[in-house]
């Protein structure tokens, strides 16, 4: 892939509040009028096949909060609170197991959070007896954590590995120290080498860092000075998210609102200078949205081959896998139906020690919500949708379903974003950034855009 120039006008045009599709429908559609009972009829259904599993485990705790998260946590110094929260997911893996067809094998496993690496390495280890107890590893499982750089030892790195973690995720954000400071997260360089080094050292195949971009004192000028820094620690993959303000969701948020905010225009200028230097002399492919992988990473890899998917943790090399999530605020997908577990920590904990699966929400997926979703997948993995494939796949006849679906990309093609061909469409290397709104269009589960509860699309 050639070095990508950013339209800011085309930017300023498309962006607007939309889903991620890490789900379809979006977790927005979920809702608490499912029981568990109607539930565990499609788990079992589920369960007279061998698919393979996606395992994911929340980790919440974090010693401090970082003031521009999202993420569902809970901010401690008690790290006794680690090792409770490991005996309820013990329970309730063992609950969830026992139903599980034992012929599955695990091909992914996740641990987020908050910070998997809160816990003490003899907790991960214990963790990992748990797991390797109730699931049985495929040979070539790809499983990969996140870990705070900032309260990590190699011990943590050991441990980790010898339980099976072979890719690793670290949140950097931006070196600057005045951005630091002003989002509550003190992170140097040095520190974050440190691990990375170790990462490397213990055989870690995979290492992924997280850039932020719109945090107060930002700049085009300072951030190209973490990417100068970033592109000197060779990371495998990169994910670059656009800050989402959310207050109404985080309250702590609104401490940043105190802060001096970057304008529109500078963080706009900031996507830019990110998409331009990290696609120059194909150092990274831009897989579209936020995330970017060197050309021979397994990800890159797979879109080119056409295999790439999308579920609740991104971008995925493993198709055909079923999400069993354990923990607070999980999310769980199977072919016909998604839920969630409790969001919150007591009550979470309330759900296990009655015996009870932790639900808070789910939704029964429908045969139209299936044509929807394998199409947003496709357009969003693939940058493509071949119309006789789409309808051998979907067993309808595409063009006439998604007719209006279809007109409805005219603004895209007139802005060199999407391009029709003799046997579909394709997505532009240009409108790999604006991926979200042209899925948006196969979307018929939308609110008017003044009602939209999500980020921005860019």
């Amino acid at each position: 892939m050639k070095t990508l120039n950013v339209d800011l006008e085309l930017v300023r045009k498309y962006n607007v509040a939309g889903p991620r599709y890490t789900s379809y429908p979006p977790a927005t559609r979920f809702t608490d009028t499912i029981s568990w009972e109607q539930l565990a009829l499609k788990l079992q259904e589920n369960n007279r096949t061998a698919r393979d599993l996606s395992v994911y485990f929340h980790i919440p705790f974090c010693e401090t909060l970082c003031w521009f998260c999202g993420c569902t946590t809970v901010i401690t110094l008690n790290h006794d609170k680690g090792r409770d929260y490991i005996d309820y997911l013990g329970r309730e893996v063992a609950r969830m197991a026992a139903q599980l067809n034992p012929a599955r094998k695990v091909v992914q496993l996740h641990f987020g959070g908050g910070s998997p690496t809160f816990l003490r390495p003899d907790e991960i280890r214990r963790l990992g007896e748990i797991i390797h107890k109730h699931f049985t590893f495929a040979s070539d499982i790809e499983a990969s954590v996140e870990v705070d750089p900032r309260r990590l030892t190699r011990e943590h790195m050991v441990a980790l590995r010898e339980i099976g973690f072979n890719r690793a995720s670290m949140g950097v954000q931006d070196f600057n120290p005045q951005v630091q400071q002003a989002i509550h997260r003190i992170q140097p360089r040095e520190m974050t080498q440190q691990a990375m080094d170790w990462m490397r050292e213990l055989g870690y195949g995979s290492i992924n860092l997280d850039l932020i971009y719109g945090l107060p004192h930002q700049t085009p000028a300072s951030f190209n000075e973490t990417l100068d820094t970033v592109l000197t620690m060779k990371p495998d993959r990169l994910a670059v998210f656009s800050y989402a303000h959310v207050p109404w969701i985080k309250p702590s948020q609104k401490i940043l609102e105190q802060k001096v905010l970057p304008t529109p225009e500078s963080k706009l200028e900031v996507l830019k200078l990110v998409i331009e230097r990290l696609t120059a002399d194909e150092q990274y492919v831009y897989i579209g949205m936020d995330h970017f992988a060197k050309p021979n990473d397994e990800l890159a890899v797979a879109q080119r081959h056409k295999q790439l998917q999308r579920n609740f943790q991104g971008y995925s090399t493993r198709a055909g896998s079923d999400i069993y999530a354990f923990g607070m605020s999980g999310v769980s997908q199977v072919p016909d139906a998604y839920w969630q577990n409790e969001k919150e920590l007591p009550k979470y904990q309330a759900a296990v020690d009655a015996g009870r699966v932790p639900l808070h929400k789910a939704y029964f997926v429908t045969p139209e919500d299936k044509i929807r979703r394998e199409t947003i997948m496709r357009v969003m993995c693939d940058l493509s949708l071949d119309f006789s494939s789409m309808s051998q796949r979907l067993g309808i006849k595409f063009e006439p379903h998604f007719a209006s679906e279809l007109a409805s990309l005219a603004p895209f093609e007139a802005d060199g974003l999407v391009r029709r061909t003799d046997t579909g469409l394709e997505v532009t290397d240009a409108g790999r950034l604006f991926i979200r709104n042209i899925a948006m269009c196969f979307d018929n589960t939308l609110a008017p855009a003044g009602e939209r509860r999500h980020s921005k699309t860019i």
